[in-house]
């Protein structure tokens, strides 16, 4: 009896030790919010455009990078780091870039130009944008800007003259880089801001939001959405698998972003150090705070990665009137939604 005892003893604790080895292997990933994937065999190399500076304003896709999301998907991503010296349009008409965000209306240029761009997720479907005077400088409404100056990004001057021409306003568009010096400094009467990014930093300055008043387009009739992601028509025909994975990863790294800050944050800092870019981290609190509002307005559940039809014509109708391009691309020409490839590829598969 002691012998068999012995043997019994041997062959649970063998099986224990198979149990426990058979555990250990884990996943990076640590999220509540996975979603089920189609299995993707080997790894592809990506890259990615964002059109500025490492911020929070990108975190889902360095949270993305960092915590393996994306090789979940089969993506081995590289983030281009932002260089002044080229713009994000450069590199995606010498295909350098297989995915890039961009704001609708400079990916409307850019596809006027002649770029066989789509927009195959739209992520935000609000303005950000908005212009600020000092409520001493006596700008108070819109029409108390004619005949001021006003600081503008180089660039991004589509809307601003939008609506300067929408409201008959003689204002001085002065260029300027990501700079608020010249505003503080009272260069200039107005500049051109982002809720959350330029807003914030005027506020940290020493101005108290009383002092400011805040123009937001989108509450003259200029709700321009911003961030889509975009890829060649080429790239979208050739691999629609890849742009179907691609969103999906980073739908996903957005979502574990917004519901882990701190540790998002933590990583945002990371790769801003790496890029030697300046890392606050109150403002890149602000920044992911607000781009959550952005991408998850109050009372939807989820971020809409939907380009509204409506929205579309108008700002590319506003472009048109203004002489910014030559012609209205074909909705469905500009705009393939990711979940169309889910269900075409679906189906073939």
């Amino acid at each position: 009896m002691k012998k068999y005892s012995f043997f019994i003893i041997i062959i649970l604790c063998f099986i224990s030790i198979s149990c426990n080895t058979r555990e250990k292997p884990r996943s990076v990933i640590s999220s509540t919010n996975m979603t089920s994937v189609k299995k993707v065999t080997g790894t592809r190399k990506v890259s990615f455009l964002p059109y500025w500076v490492t911020t929070a304003q990108f975190a889902g896709y360095y949270v993305g990078k960092e915590l393996g999301i994306y090789r979940k998907y089969g993506i081995d991503l590289d983030i281009i780091p932002y260089q002044p010296f080229y713009t994000s349009t450069d590199l995606i008409k010498q295909g350098k870039a297989d995915f890039a965000v961009l704001w609708l209306v400079n990916a409307l240029k850019l596809k006027d130009q002649g770029t066989d761009i789509v927009d195959i997720a739209q992520f935000s479907s609000r303005s950000s944008l908005m212009l600020l005077t000092k409520k001493s400088s006596g700008i108070n409404t819109l029409l108390d800007m004619n005949g001021k100056k006003a600081g503008i990004w180089s660039g991004y001057e589509f809307q601003p003259k939008a609506l300067f021409r929408k409201y008959n306003l003689d204002v001085k568009i002065i260029p300027i880089g990501s700079s608020i010096n010249i505003f503080l400094m009272g260069g200039v009467d107005i500049i051109n801001a982002n809720w959350f990014d330029e807003y914030h930093s005027i506020i940290n300055s020493g101005y108290n939001p009383e002092e400011l008043n805040t123009f937001f387009f989108a509450d003259y009739g200029l709700n321009f959405p911003e961030d889509g992601i975009y890829c060649l028509s080429t790239k979208l025909k050739s691999d629609p698998r890849l742009c179907q994975d691609f969103v999906n990863a980073t739908l996903e790294s957005w979502n574990y972003a917004f519901t882990h800050p701190k540790e998002s944050i933590k990583i945002v800092i990371k790769y801003a150090m790496q890029q030697k870019a300046a890392a606050n981290i109150s403002h890149i609190k602000w920044m992911l705070d607000r781009y959550r509002d952005l991408y998850i307005p109050k009372g939807k559940p989820d971020i809409n990665t939907d380009l509204s039809p409506d929205d579309y014509q108008k700002v590319a109708k506003i472009l048109l009137d203004s002489k910014l391009i030559s012609r209205i691309p074909k909705y469905s020409d500009f705009y393939k939604s990711y979940r169309t490839l889910i269900s075409s590829l679906d189906a073939k598969e």
